[in-house]
Order: C-alpha cells, then sequence, then structure tokens
C-alpha cells in the first residue's frame, strides 16, 4: 500500500510499504479520510519524534478485515478512530484528567513502523484497546470526511466545557484556523457570544459566516475599543486560545473582565514564558485553565454536533487531496497561511 513517511525533519516521502498485518483483537481499516492537523505539522517541521513514523489521526474510513475474537464490528462497517484513549481506571481518570493517564499517551493506531496514527496510509491497523473503545460508528448521513472531525470537535467541546459559559458571555476566540472555527460555532452552539480573531481577513470572514458576532485584527488599534464598547467597558467574560502564542496569551489576559477565565489550548513550544500582572490577576480574581486532548464522555456528543450541524466541517474544508501530495502539502502549509484545512483521502487518484 501506499503512506507518507516520515523520514526526518521536514522530510515526508510517499512510499510503498507492507500492508499492516492484524492480530488477534485488532482491525484492518481502509482509510477513507484523514484530516491535516496542526499537530502533524509541528511533529514535521520541527522533528519532534525520531523517524521513520506515519502520522495522521484524525481518521475515518471503512472496516476491511478483522482480527480474532474481535465482536460488535462487521467487515463494511464506517467508522472514525480515536488513536489514543484513557484507561478509565487510573489514579487521573478516576479524577476525570484523562488527559494525564499514562495509557492516554500510547499511540493504538499505526500504519507500520513506531505506532503514530497511520491516517496518511491506505490502511491502518486500530489495535485491540481501541478497538473496543476508541471506534466510532459513523451513522448514514454523515460523510466520512466530515466524521473525520469527530476527535477534533471533541477536544474542543471539553476546552468549552471548561470556560462555564453562562448565555450571552462574549468570548474571545483567537485564531481561526480550523480549530478556532470549531470554538466559535460551539460558542455559538451555547448561545454565547463569539469574538474571532485573526490575522488574515479571509478567515476572519469565515468566522463571521459561522456565527461570530464580531470579528478582529488583534493588531489593529481599534480591537478594543471595539470590545470594551460592546461590553459596555468590562471586557469579555472568557477567551480561548487556539493559537500557540504568548503574545496572545497575554493579550486574552489584558481584554477579560474582573472574574474572567482564559484557557490556553494552543499549546506553545517547550520553555516559552509570559508575565503576568499578578496584583491584576489576584485582585481581578482571574482564571487561568488550559486544555489538552479530549475527554470519553463527549465522544457522541461531538459526532451527534456535526450531524446536526452545530459544527459545519465542510464550510471549512479549504481541499481534499490525494496521499501522493502530502509532502508537497505540508511544505506549503509550512510557508503559507492560506490553507484552512487540508483532508487527504489516501485512495483518490
Amino acid at each position: 500500500m501506499l503512506a507518507a513517511v516520515f523520514r526526518g525533519k521536514q522530510k515526508v516521502r510517499v512510499e510503498s510499504v507492507s500492508m499492516p498485518r492484524i492480530r488477534d483483537g485488532e482491525v484492518l481499516v481502509r482509510v477513507d479520510t484523514c484530516g491535516v492537523c496542526a499537530t502533524d505539522l509541528k511533529k514535521v517541521e520541527f522533528g519532534l519524534l525520531p523517524p521513520p513514523r506515519i502520522f495522521g489521526h484524525e481518521t475515518a474510513g471503512v472496516i476491511a478485515a478483522l482480527g480474532r475474537g474481535v465482536r460488535g464490528w462487521r467487515i463494511g462497517d464506517r467508522v472514525a478512530v480515536f488513536h489514543h484513549i484513557p484507561c478509565g481506571l487510573c489514579f487521573y481518570c478516576k479524577r476525570r484528567d484523562y488527559a494525564q493517564c499514562a495509557v492516554y499517551k500510547r499511540t493504538g493506531t499505526t500504519a507500520g513502523f513506531e505506532p503514530a496514527g497511520g491516517g496518511f496510509a491506505q490502511y491502518v491497523c486500530v489495535l485491540p484497546w481501541i478497538v473496543k473503545h476508541g471506534m466510532v460508528r459513523v451513522p448514514r448521513g454523515v460523510l466520512l470526511e466530515e466524521a473525520s472531525f469527530i476527535e477534533p470537535v471533541n477536544t474542543c467541546l471539553k476546552a468549552v466545557d471548561r470556560l462555564g459559559l453562562r448565555p450571552e458571555d462574549w468570548v474571545l476566540v483567537f485564531g481561526q484556523g480550523p480549530i478556532g472555527l470549531m470554538f466559535t460555532q460551539i460558542v455559538k452552539a451555547r448561545v454565547a457570544r463569539a469574538v474571532g480573531i485573526d490575522l488574515i481577513h479571509r478567515r476572519l470572514r469565515l468566522a463571521r459566516r459561522l456565527g461570530a458576532v464580531l470579528v478582529e485584527d488583534p493588531l489593529t488599534a481599534l480591537f478594543e475599543s471595539h470590545l470594551r464598547c460592546a461590553t459596555d467597558g468590562r471586557g469579555a467574560d472568557a477567551a480561548i486560545l487556539a493559537v500557540p502564542s504568548e503574545s496572545a496569551f497575554q493579550q486574552a489576559i489584558h481584554l477579560v473582565r474582573k472574574g474572567g477565565v482564559v484557557n490556553l489550548f494552543g499549546g506553545c513550544p517547550a520553555g516559552s514564558r509570559v508575565t503576568l500582572d499578578t496584583h491584576r490577576m489576584h485582585y481581578d480574581e482571574i482564571t487561568l485553565k488550559s486544555s489538552f486532548h479530549h475527554k470519553p464522555s463527549s465522544v457522541r456528543i461531538a459526532l451527534d454536533a456535526i450531524a446536526k450541524g452545530v459544527v459545519q466541517p465542510r464550510q471549512f474544508i479549504s481541499d481534499e487531496k490525494p496521499l501522493e501530495e502530502l509532502p508537497a502539502l505540508l511544505h506549503e502549509m509550512l510557508r503559507s497561511k492560506k490553507v484552512v484545512k487540508t483532508c487527504i483521502l489516501p485512495h483518490l487518484s
């Protein structure tokens, strides 16, 4: 089969590799769609993991083969696949800190080499614990390219839940790439008011179309005055960072009201630092939170949000590309911000 193999920092090659051989309890999925995530790009750009690997984790497809002992699934079932899930039993899981679970940090899908997601291949092997608890049946009426968004939508739901929003709250969403646009739609669905923030005006127009009540370039002189005017001078009730930016983090803290909350969702590089006004943090009771990955209880909610059009992935998919074009696409994404979201279709020719 064909797969896009990571061969080192900023090096990805489409190669012919062996089809995964499934063992007892495993499932082979024919990949229909795999979304290109910013995390994939980060791993390739900085060479964060040793090669060779096959990345890609926003995966949806059709079951092609079942290992011995697999129950509840049939060949031909349409599925979305999570690449890692928590154990549900450990210290962290019992406290619902699922992303800190040791099992959660194990990758359970592979197209060869060290398990690394495997969605950038024509077939992917799903390991037993993911087969049992990390595959989602995709209902009729939901396209597989839409189903590939279940995992990122779930991560956004978790982050929004951590904001504790009330109806009519003003929420700053820094970054209107695919994750930020999901946040904008979810905030709207919570009957709160999303402020879409981005440096790229084309993305701001898309944010407005998807439900932002206000869109702003954070570098413009009038941005803060527009926000203060809209909120009777208070500032935003909450802010969420869908970009890994220290300056955006500091701006968010400055722009939330007394008693406001800021959620750092976009992961900054190791060693990043910000300076906080501890006087304001204390006396204005600003809450800082962070959110990493998804939670099991939101999987069905994420699927339902896509099925009902609460989140509309088709609105911000920039393009669909065959696997052979992935190396060139990654190179383009490293050079420019024109691409919003691209889905890879490994069997497209």
